[in-house]
């Protein structure tokens, strides 16, 4: 009786140091081995900035943890002002909106290498941002594309390097075709380390000339209404 009732104090000890343990134990997030740390949200040189034509800037969280190739192209090249004035060439309500082409027709991409699939664990869910390939794995070079809507049938078969963290509603006004008739493009585009200035709206365009002035020939005044005849009053009766 004497060890039972021991057996249950310790048992009872033990069940209260394991629902206390949350309560005033830290926790510590986990390294995996092998994996590279995830950079922090607010670190200015894994930031992207596009300024689109859709009248707002698109910030970017870039991935070098998951994808350090794919990022360190889109760096080259935005700093090498790549991006600036390219078309969003393929948009598909729904789906995504695709840029990066400087032939603007889907075919073309840098002077740079081809780069080798870095596919990895993040999805394909709205804001994602991937790099766009030819049927080779193998074969991304500048061009990507930004996720509207969840397509986790991509997961792993392109290489997501991104994720759009703010001004998703510029990228929501790009203008939808394949191609489009009148294609939004990227204004400019910068890395946040590198100081960039302030957004700025492209300006509208010029009203068209329309010639001369046109003068109407001048209407007959209308006529004033008749005034009603008075009545005169009615005589009293005696």
């Amino acid at each position: 009786m004497r060890f039972f009732a021991s057996l249950i104090v310790a048992c009872s000890a033990l069940f209260g140091c394991l629902i206390t343990l949350p309560a005033t134990a830290q926790i510590i997030p986990v390294q995996l081995a092998g994996r590279a740390p995830v950079p922090d949200i607010n670190d200015k040189e894994n930031l992207l900035y596009l300024d689109l034509s859709t009248g707002g800037r698109v910030i970017i969280w870039l991935r070098p943890d998951v994808a350090p190739k794919t990022v360190e192209r889109i760096k080259l090249l935005t700093r090498q002002h790549f991006y600036d004035g390219l078309l969003f060439h393929r948009v598909i309500d729904g789906f995504m909106a695709q840029t990066g082409d400087p032939k603007g027709d889907g075919t073309g991409g840098s002077e740079l290498p081809d780069l080798k699939a870095e596919f990895n664990y993040l999805p394909h869910v709205r804001g994602a941002v991937s790099a766009a390939r030819a049927q080779s794995d193998d074969s991304a070079n500048s061009q990507f594309f930004i996720v509207f809507q969840p397509t986790l049938k991509l997961d792993k078969k392109y290489t997501v390097f991104g994720r759009v963290i703010q001004g998703m509603e510029h990228v929501d006004a790009v203008e939808r075709g394949e191609p489009p008739a009148s294609p939004s493009k990227i204004l400019h585009a910068y890395i946040a380390a590198d100081s960039p200035p302030a957004f700025i709206a492209a300006a509208a365009p010029p009203a068209p000339d329309l010639g001369p002035a046109v003068t109407l020939p001048m209407s007959p005044p209308t006529p004033a209404p008749k005034a009603a005849p008075k009545t005169p009053p009615a005589k009293p009766r005696r």
